[in-house]
């Protein structure tokens, strides 16, 4: 695996993989809210997750640090507060946790994926005939 080295002077671009890997449950509520809409302040990202969660200001600005350090979001000075953007768009981190699943569970291949969600009775009508579509149309 490659190293970064971190340079003060500016952040280097991290790859999809890496964060994607060590991106929590609690941080991805985080980049949701980042996600639908940015750059927001602590106190806004604390107005989208904080509700229905039971968390405090305290918890997301622990959040956002960690978010920050693994460069999945970057901060941008706003007088005495800091204003948050994701670094990394919503389909390079899904395309990177989908990745990474299909590798672990399923030893990279997809088919069995589906075979397990159709087994397990996991898809809808609806969804067989959307993968069916996708399928024809990937064949086209």
């Amino acid at each position: 695996m490659e190293e970064w080295v971190s340079d003060s002077a500016q952040q280097p671009e991290a790859p999809p993989d890496r964060v994607s890997a060590e991106i929590t449950g609690a941080e991805y509520a985080v980049m949701e809210a980042l996600w639908q809409r940015s750059p927001l302040t602590a106190q806004e990202v604390c107005e989208e997750v904080c509700g229905p969660r039971g968390w405090s200001l305290a918890t997301v600005k622990t959040l956002l640090s960690r978010l920050v350090a693994k460069q999945a979001v970057d901060t941008e000075p706003d007088g005495k507060r800091f204003l948050y953007s994701p670094r990394i768009e919503r389909t390079d981190y899904v395309g990177a946790e989908s990745r990474r699943l299909v590798d672990r569970l399923f030893g990279g291949r997809a088919a069995p994926l589906f075979a397990h969600l159709a087994q397990s009775e996991a898809l809808t009508h609806d969804d067989i005939a959307e993968i069916e579509a996708l399928l024809k149309e990937l064949k086209s």
